[in-house]
C-alpha cells in the first residue's frame, strides 16, 4: 500500500521514533540523493544517471561450501574508497542518533506496519554511511533491513559489502550474509555469514582473509597469491586485530599449512608469533634450518629469538632486542654456539674441547635534548672466522664507537672513541689502533671581516696500540672564507687559514713505512694557507637543450711545512681524483698538508636535453716548486704537473646510468685509474657493471697497492612476478700489479644465481652461491638457500 509523499515521510518519521532514533529526512529526490552520495562516496553509477540499475555488478560471492571459501574480489569496484573519518559520531545535543536518508521512492505499508525506501538509498549518520537498493523498517519487529548491493562504511573507514544486512537501531550492521569486509588499514575478509556486535566486533563464519591486492597496477582483477581460510574469524576494530579459528594457509589456491591460534594485525603492526623458517645448505655447516619466534612486548619494544640447526656443526642460538624510548632507540643482537675454533694465524682448526663462539652487535642513538645526542655502536666477535662461517657478515674488521655530540646553529662539538677488531688472518690484533679520545669543536662566526665567514676549530686525537707506534695530536685552526659574484658572473672565493699543531709519539720504529713514522717525542708545526678560487658559469643552448660550461682556476699557496717530522696516522691513502682536485688539501686527513704553491685548472660541463643528462669534469694542477717528498710516485701529484683527472656521467631517464672516473698519466696518457659504474634497465629488469683498476705502480707503501676488480649483476623479470638473477665479483689483480698476490689475473671471489617470485604480499625463491676462498673454518664451496616470506602476515 503506497502513500503520498507527505504521508510516507510522516509514517517513516513515526516508525523511526518508535525505534528510539531521532531522524532528519531530506527531500526525496534524485538530486538530493546525489548530493549526499558525494559525501559518502559516489553512490551513483558513473556510466549513467543516479539510480540506474547495475545488473552486471558482480556479487560478493556465491553460496560456498566450507571447502570453497568466498571470493575476496571487490564486488563494487566503481564505488571508490570510503571518505576519511571526521570524528562525527552522529549524535545530537540530546545524545540521540540522527540519521539522514534519501531515496528515489518512499512507501509505507500500513498492514505490515513497514516503511520502505527503495531506489538508490543512502543513509548517513556521522562517519557511518550505507548504500543499498532498498531499506525497510519494521515497527513490529524493530528490524532495519538493507538489501541489494549493500555497502556499509563504519566510523573507522572499513567497508562492508553484502547482499543483505540487518541494522540495529543504533545504525550498526548486525547479521549479514555473503559479505566482504575491506579494512581501511589493508587486508580483506570474505565470509558466507557474519554478525557485527554493538562494540564493533565482527564475527564471521566460513571466511577467507588476505593482505594481498586483488587488482593489478592496471586495474585488472587478480587472485591473491596467498590467503587464509578459517571456520571462524573475529575482527576487533579496537585492537585492530583479526583472530582465526581452524585456519589454513593457501598458496596459489593450494592448502599447504594449518595455522592454529593465528592472529593478524590489520594496521601493519607486528604480532607475536613464529616466523617463516629458513632453509640453506653450505659447505661449512651442511644443511641449515633456522626458525624464529617474535615476541611483541609493547608498541615500543620487541624480542626475536632464533634457533639454528646444522647437520655438520653444533646448533646455534641468537636473539635481537629492540627498544624505542622517549629519548631514542637501541637494539642488541647476539649469536652464541660452542664448537672448535681455528688458529688466528695458521687457519688450522685447534684440537681439544669445543670453545664458546659468538658475536654481539649493538647500536643506538639518544637525543638528550634538541642540541645534545649520544650515538654508540658495538661489534665484537669471539674469533676471526665466526661471521664468515655462519654467513652473518663478510666484513674484515669490526668497529665499535661512542660519540657525544652537540649541534647548534653555529657550533659543533664531538667527543668520540673508536676501537677496531681485525678479522684478517695473520694480522696481529695488537697492531690495530684504538682512538680514544677523539675531540672536535667548531664555531662559525658570520660577518667577522668584509662579510665573510670565520670558522674556528679545535681537535685532539690519541692513537694507542698494544704493539706499535702510539701518537697523540692536538691542533687549533681558524679559516676565513668569502665568496662574491662579479659583474661578469664569475664566482670568486677567497680563503685564508692558519693552524697550529702539537704531536707526541713513541715507538716510531715499529711502523714499517718510514714515510709514516715521524720523529719520536714532541713535535710542533705551524700551517698557513691562502687560496683564490674563480669559477665562471657560461650558459647557452645546444642540441635543443641547455648547457652550462664552468671553467675554474684555483691558486693555493702554503709556506714550507714540517710534514715528515710529524707522524701520519690519518692521511695515508692519497690519490688524485676528481673529488679532491680542487681541495685545499688533497690528503684525506689532518696529518699531512700539501705545502708550496700550486695552480689547479679545469672545467665542469653539463648538458640537459629532453630525457638526457650529460656531465663531464676534467682538470690538472701545476706545482710551482719541485719539493714533493711527502707525495709518492704514482699518486699523480709527485711532479710539477699532475696527472689529468676527470669524471663523465650519462643518464637517460631512469633507464641508463653511466659513470666513468679516470686518471691519465700526464706524459704517456696511460690510464692510472679507471673506474666504471653502469646500470641499464628498469627496476625489475636490469644489468649492472662495476669495474675498477688502480695502475699506480707503487710498491713501497702498503696503503697504495694496485688493484683490479670486476663486479656484475643481472636480473631479468618474466611472467609478471618471476625473475632470474645472477651476480659475481672477480679479482683481476695479477702478480705484476701486486707481488703479494698469487692470482693469474682472473680469480672469482663470489658468484650467485637464483630465481625469485615477488608480488605485493609474497616473496620466495632459491639462490645458489659459490665462494672461491677459504678462510679458516669458513670453507670455499656452494651454498644453497630457500627463502620464503609472507608480507602482511604474522603468527602468534
Amino acid at each position: 500500500m503506497a502513500l503520498p509523499a507527505e504521508t510516507a515521510i510522516e509514517a517513516s518519521r513515526l516508525a523511526l521514533r518508535t525505534l528510539g532514533v531521532a531522524t532528519t529526512l531530506a527531500l526525496a529526490t534524485p538530486l538530493a540523493a546525489q548530493q549526499v552520495g558525494d559525501d559518502v562516496g559516489s553512490v551513483e553509477d558513473p556510466q549513467g544517471d543516479p539510480g540506474d540499475p547495475q545488473p552486471d555488478a558482480p556479487s560478493v560471492s556465491t553460496a560456498a561450501e566450507p571447502d570453497e571459501p568466498p571470493s575476496l574480489q571487490d564486488p563494487f569496484p566503481e564505488v571508490g574508497p570510503p571518505p576519511e573519518p571526521t570524528g562525527d559520531d552522529g549524535l545530537n545535543a540530546a545524545g540521540e542518533r540522527e540519521i539522514d536518508f534519501e531515496s528515489d521512492v518512499l512507501s509505507y505499508d500500513s498492514d505490515a506496519d513497514l516503511v520502505t525506501a527503495s531506489g538508490n538509498v543512502v543513509l548517513r549518520s556521522g562517519d557511518r554511511s550505507l548504500r543499498a537498493d532498498s531499506v525497510s523498517w519494521s515497527r513490529r519487529t524493530g528490524v532495519i533491513l538493507a538489501e541489494g548491493r549493500v555497502r556499509f562504511v563504519d566510523e573507522n573507514g572499513n567497508q562492508l559489502f553484502s547482499e543483505r544486512v540487518e541494522l540495529t537501531n543504533e545504525f550498526e550492521a548486525g547479521a549479514m550474509e555473503n559479505l566482504l569486509l575491506a579494512l581501511r588499514q589493508g587486508g580483506r575478509l570474505a565470509a558466507n555469514r557474519g554478525v557485527r556486535e554493538s562494540d564493533g566486533t565482527i564475527a564471521l563464519e566460513q571466511a577467507a582473509y588476505s593482505g594481498c591486492d586483488v587488482v593489478t597496477s592496471e586495474g585488472c582483477p587478480k587472485e591473491p597469491s596467498w590467503r587464509i581460510t578459517a571456520e571462524r574469524v573475529v575482527y576487533d576494530p579496537d585492537e585492530q586485530r583479526v583472530r582465526f579459528t581452524g585456519a589454513y594457509l593457501e598458496l596459489f589456491g593450494a592448502r599447504i599449512l594449518p595455522l592454529p591460534g593465528l592472529a593478524v594485525r590489520t594496521d601493519g603492526g607486528a604480532v607475536s608469533g613464529v616466523l617463516v623458517p629458513d632453509l640453506r645448505f653450505s659447505e661449512s655447516n651442511g644443511v641449515e634450518v633456522s626458525g624464529s619466534y617474535y615476541i611483541r612486548l609493547a608498541d615500543n619494544k620487541d624480542l626475536t629469538l632464533t634457533g639454528f640447526l646444522y647437520t655438520d656443526a653444533p646448533p646455534m642460538i641468537s636473539g635481537q632486542w629492540r627498544h624505542l624510548t622517549e629519548k631514542g632507540a637501541y637494539q642488541i643482537t647476539g649469536y652464541a654456539t660452542k664448537s672448535r675454533r681455528i688458529s688466528d694465524f695458521t687457519g688450522v682448526e685447534t684440537t681439544g674441547d669445543s670453545d664458546f663462539r659468538g658475536y654481539v652487535f649493538a647500536n643506538g642513538k639518544f637525543q638528550l635534548n634538541p642540541e645534545w645526542s649520544v650515538t654508540g655502536s658495538i661489534r665484537r666477535a669471539s674469533d676471526r672466522t665466526f661471521l664468515r662461517r655462519y654467513d652473518i657478515s663478510r666484513d674484515d674488521r669490526l668497529r665499535s664507537t661512542v660519540n657525544l655530540e652537540r649541534i647548534s646553529d653555529s657550533t659543533y662539538f664531538s667527543l668520540a672513541g673508536w676501537a677496531t677488531q681485525t678479522l684478517r688472518l695473520n694480522q696481529p690484533q695488537g697492531e690495530v689502533p684504538v682512538a680514544l679520545p677523539v675531540m672536535d669543536f667548531r664555531k662559525r662566526l658570520e660577518d667577522p671581516l668584509l662579510g665573510g665567514k670565520l670558522e674556528l676549530q679545535a681537535n685532539t686525537l690519541a692513537i694507542m696500540r698494544d704493539v706499535g707506534q702510539d701518537t697523540q695530536r692536538a691542533f687549533a685552526r681558524a679559516q676565513w672564507d668569502i665568496s662574491t659574484v662579479t659583474g661578469l658572473g664569475q664566482v670568486v672565493t677567497l680563503t685564508g687559514m692558519v693552524r697550529g699543531d702539537i704531536y707526541h709519539s713513541d715507538e716510531n720504529f715499529l711502523t714499517d713505512t718510514a714515510l709514516y713514522r715521524g720523529n719520536p717525542g714532541w713535535e710542533a708545526r705551524g700551517v698557513a694557507l691562502g687560496a683564490v678560487d674563480v669559477q665562471w658559469p657560461l650558459v647557452g643552448q645546444l642540441f635543443g637543450g641547455e648547457q652550462v660550461l664552468t671553467p675554474r682556476v684555483q691558486l693555493v699557496a702554503t709556506p714550507p711545512i714540517k710534514n715528515l717530522a710529524i707522524p701520519n696516522e690519518d692521511a695515508r691513502a692519497i690519490d688524485l681524483e676528481d673529488s679532491n682536485l680542487f681541495a685545499l688539501n688533497r690528503f684525506p686527513g689532518y696529518d699531512r698538508i700539501e705545502d708550496g704553491a700550486r695552480v689547479t685548472y679545469g672545467f665542469d660541463w653539463q648538458l640537459r636535453v629532453p630525457n638526457w643528462e650529460l656531465k663531464s669534469t676534467l682538470g690538472q694542477s701545476y706545482r710551482l716548486d719541485e719539493d714533493a717528498d711527502i707525495l709518492p710516485d704514482g699518486t699523480g701529484l709527485s711532479e710539477r704537473f699532475s696527472d689529468f683527472v676527470g669524471r663523465t656521467e650519462v643518464r637517460y631517464r631512469n633507464f641508463v646510468k653511466f659513470t666513468h672516473r679516470f686518471r691519465l698519466d700526464k706524459d704517456s696518457f696511460a690510464v692510472r685509474r679507471n673506474e666504471i659504474d653502469a646500470t641499464v634497465g628498469s627496476r625489475r629488469t636490469y644489468a649492472e657493471l662495476g669495474y675498477v683498476r688502480l695502475n699506480r705502480d707503487i710498491t713501497a707503501v702498503e696503503d697504495l697497492q694496485d688493484r683490479e676488480e670486476l663486479r656484475g649483476a643481472v636480473r631479468v623479470a618474466f611472467a609478471n612476478y618471476w625473475s632470474v638473477f645472477g651476480s659475481g665479483v672477480f679479482n683481476l689483480t695479477n702478480r705484476e700489479e701486486d707481488p703479494t698476490f698469487s692470482s693469474d689475473g682472473f680469480e672469482p671471489i663470489r658468484t650467485r644465481l637464483g630465481v625469485a617470485y615477488s608480488d605485493d604480499c609474497l616473496e620466495m625463491g632459491v639462490t645458489w652461491r659459490r665462494d672461491y676462498e677459504t678462510a679458516g673454518d669458513a670453507r670455499r664451496g656452494d651454498t644453497f638457500q630457500v627463502f620464503f616470506s609472507l608480507k602482511n602476515l604474522g603468527f602468534r
